[in-house]
């Protein structure tokens, strides 16, 4: 299906670079855009322009999220909202664990369960879920992102069998570092984790990976790109960490 054969799509988390990007991109493709996010001012920039239509709404009200999804007769949904917070899982708060299992993962479950019954109806839909390397490789911290970010592998995984026989497509996104503002709300400071993870390197940038997803959207009907995993040509994966442990 070519962005033609679609009308509206929904994007999470669009406040931000990656979601703000394909919100764009996706509204320059000739779709009705409905930008959802939590911050308003960013959300009326974006609206501003592209001509999208803000939601700012949490989409951790399960109730609010729901009814705005089943009302709007979504095509293309892109669940890309998502939080971190950086510690192990003995060293989190509860807040913390549930707050990021309540955005990344409970309102991805939720947002497809509402919009999914109408794709099946018009026989019509692409479902996109951005996951991230750390669904696929482990690495130190950010205990909690990493397995709610596996849990949305999962579930991508099995939803195309929930929606076999229909044409309705699904596919994981799975960026490496993106030029975002994640890394400051993670870290506590802007200026400084601008240094750290973005500044001298050739970083993948928001308007990349909404190209990826253009593409698998705009690709035929009998094409599902399953799966987008995009890395920077300087960023590999992998590693290996073994202590050399003395006993006391």
């Amino acid at each position: 299906m070519a962005f033609s054969d679609y009308k509206v799509a929904l994007v999470t988390g669009a406040s931000g670079g990656i979601g703000g990007a394909i919100a764009e991109r996706f509204a320059k493709e000739g779709l009705t855009v409905h930008a959802v996010g939590r911050n308003k001012e960013k959300l009326d920039e974006l609206a501003d322009r592209c001509g999208c239509v803000a939601h700012a709404i949490d989409i951790a009200d399960t109730e609010a999220y729901r009814d705005l999804v089943a009302s709007l007769g979504v095509d293309v949904m892109v669940n890309n909202a998502g939080i971190d917070h950086k510690g192990s899982i003995h060293t989190l708060s509860v807040d913390q664990i549930d707050a990021q299992v309540d955005i990344n993962f409970r309102a991805v479950l939720h947002g497809i369960s509402a919009a999914l019954p109408g794709m099946i109806e018009r026989d019509r839909g692409h479902i996109i879920n951005t996951t991230s390397i750390a669904a696929a490789y482990s690495f130190p911290s950010n205990t909690i992102y990493h397995a709610t970010k596996a849990g949305v592998r999962a579930l991508t995984n099995n939803l195309r069998h929930d929606v076999y026989g229909k044409r309705i497509r699904v596919t994981e996104l799975c960026p490496a570092r993106v030029a975002t503002e994640i890394f400051g709300k993670v870290h506590g400071n802007p200026e400084q984790t601008q240094k750290d993870f973005v500044d001298g390197y050739e970083i993948l940038q928001p308007k990349d990976i909404s190209d990826a997803v253009a593409n698998a959207v705009d690709a035929p009907s009998h094409v599902n790109v399953s799966y987008i995993e995009v890395f920077s040509t300087f960023q590999v994966e992998g590693g290996l960490r073994f202590e050399r442990y003395t006993a006391k």
